[in-house]
């Protein structure tokens, strides 16, 4: 019964643990953004800690935040101060945010996955 109980107070301690990780991940990651165009090393910094953060924790960091690390590098990219966007049309509708740091790029596409692109016509034949 003893044992029960520690592993129950062990589980929620990791989540409060969990959390707070993540509401200082958003902090930091908030802090990078606003600092970037001043003190890009400062930036970096944020980054890299709230990454280690997230490891130590297990906590992912927030998809919007996700969005503006480059995956290659590990850099904060920003559209205009060190990334492009273009909207590509080829294939599927996506958008391309290239990393001018290192040169990797991210495609995040514009249609939901399984949204069915012939569903108006098949519905009025």
């Amino acid at each position: 019964m003893d044992d029960l109980l520690s592993v129950r107070r062990r589980r929620n301690e990791r989540s409060v643990h969990r959390q707070i990780a993540s509401e200082r991940m958003v902090i930091l990651l908030d802090l990078a953004i606003r600092s970037l165009p001043e003190n890009p090393q400062r930036a970096q910094h944020y980054v890299v800690h709230a990454r280690k953060l997230g490891m130590r924790y297990k906590a992912r960091i927030p998809v919007q935040f996700r969005q503006v690390i480059c995956r290659h590098c590990k850099q904060l990219i920003v559209p205009g101060v060190n990334a492009r966007v273009r909207i590509s049309q080829c294939r599927e509708p996506h958008v391309v945010i290239s990393c001018m740091p290192c040169g990797g790029y991210n495609r995040i596409p514009l249609r939901m996955r399984g949204e069915n692109v012939y569903k108006e016509d098949a519905s009025e034949a």
